[in-house]
C-alpha cells in the first residue's frame, strides 16, 4: 500500500473496485472527488512531493477498473489542471479542476438525455441491459416530455444490475417487465428500441459494455429492433482504434459460483468477463451530450475532444 495515498482515496478506490460505486459517470465523479480529497488533505510543503502524491492516488484509482474509460478520463482531466508552482497553488488547481469536471458531468447527462429522448416516441417500448445512468437520463427526459414509455429489462447476471434498472424505471412511472437474460430474443419483437449504455467506445465505434450487450445487439439487428447507445463523451476511449484492443476486466469467479459447488462439479475452469465488445455494424446510433452520431463517425468527435492520442499523467516522470 502506498503510504502517500490518503485514507479517503483508498476507501473510494475500494468502493469502485467492489462495485459499491458503479456506473461510468458515478465512477468518474468519485475519482475526481477522491483526487480533490487527496489534494485538500495533503500536508506536504514540497510542490514535487505534492504532485507525486496526486499521481500515486490516481494510479491506485486507475487500477481498480481498467475497462471503464470514464475513470482514466476523469483522472486526466483533474491532473492536467495542475500548473502552479506552489503547493497552495497546486491544491487550488486540483480543487478547481475536480469541481469543474463534476459540474460538466452533471450538465452533460442532462443534455444527453434531451438528445436521446428525441429518438423515443410516445408509446415506445425499450429493452435495457445492465444499469446505466445515461439510459435513465434519456428515458426520464422522454417521460418529462409527456411520452408514455414501457420497458423490458434484462436482469443482467451475475450481479443482477437489471434489478436496479427496474426499480429506477418504476420510480419514473415506467411500466417494467423483468426477464431473464436468455429470454431477450423472445421479446425483441415487442421492442421499438434497444437502449444500452457504454463503459467505453473505441475510435471505430465499437461499444464496450456489460457482458451480454454484444449478443443482444446481434439479436436486435436480426429482429429489426434499432440499438441506441447512450454514452457521454467521457466514455470515448482516446487510446484505442478498435474495441478488441481494450483490456476486458475479469471479475472474481465467486460472483458466479461458490467453492463448494465448484468442487461438486469437478472444479471446472470458470471465467467471469465483465464486458464484451459490440462491433459498430450492430449499432444504429451513439447518443452523446454533443448530439447523436453513427458509430463510424465517432472518431471525428473523439479527435476533436482528445486529439490523436493521450499520455498517462499519473505516470511518474
Amino acid at each position: 500500500m502506498d503510504e502517500r495515498v490518503h485514507a479517503e482515496v483508498r476507501r473510494i478506490a475500494d468502493e469502485i473496485g467492489t462495485m459499491e460505486i458503479r456506473g461510468a459517470a458515478a465512477i468518474a465523479e468519485a475519482a475526481a472527488r477522491a483526487l480533490r480529497s487527496q489534494a485538500t488533505d495533503s500536508e506536504t510543503t514540497d510542490p514535487e512531493a505534492f504532485k507525486s502524491e496526486l499521481r500515486a492516488a490516481a494510479r491506485m484509482l486507475y487500477e481498480t477498473r481498467p475497462t471503464a474509460v470514464s475513470l482514466p478520463n476523469a483522472l486526466r482531466y483533474v491532473l492536467r489542471g495542475m500548473s502552479s508552482t506552489t503547493v497552495e497553488g497546486l491544491r487550488q488547481d486540483v480543487v478547481q479542476s475536480a469541481d469543474d469536471f463534476c459540474a460538466r458531468l452533471e450538465r452533460a447527462q442532462a443534455d444527453l438525455g434531451q438528445v436521446g429522448a428525441n429518438r423515443l416516441r410516445d408509446g415506445d417500448t425499450i429493452m435495457t441491459h445492465c444499469h446505466s445512468t445515461d439510459v435513465f437520463a434519456c428515458v426520464e427526459a422522454a417521460v418529462e416530455q409527456g411520452k408514455h414509455i414501457e420497458a423490458i429489462v434484462k436482469e443482467t447476471r451475475p450481479r443482477l444490475q437489471g434489478h436496479i434498472t427496474a426499480e429506477a424505471l418504476h420510480e419514473m412511472g415506467v411500466p417494467v417487465t423483468l426477464i431473464v437474460d436468455s429470454a431477450a430474443r423472445r421479446y425483441l419483437n415487442d421492442v421499438d428500441h434497444v437502449l444500452v449504455g457504454a463503459d467505453a467506445i473505441a475510435a471505430d465505434g465499437s461499444v464496450i459494455n456489460k457482458i451480454g450487450t454484444s449478443g443482444l445487439a446481434v439479436n436486435a439487428r436480426d429482429r429489426g429492433a434499432p440499438i441506441m447507445v447512450a454514452a457521454q463523451t467521457l466514455k470515448l476511449h482516446p487510446g484505442t482504434m478498435t474495441g478488441h484492443t481494450v483490456d476486458i476486466e475479469m471479475r472474481d469467479t465467486e460472483e458466479i459460483i461458490d467453492d463448494e459447488t465448484l468442487a461438486e462439479l469437478g472444479n471446472p475452469t470458470v471465467k467471469n468477463p465483465a464486458f464484451d465488445v459490440t462491433p459498430p455494424r450492430y449499432v444504429d446510433a451513439i447518443v452523446t451530450e454533443r448530439g447523436q452520431f453513427p458509430p463510424e463517425s465517432i472518431v471525428i468527435l473523439m479527435r476533436e475532444l482528445f486529439g490523436e492520442g493521450t499520455t498517462e499523467p499519473w505516470a511518474e516522470p
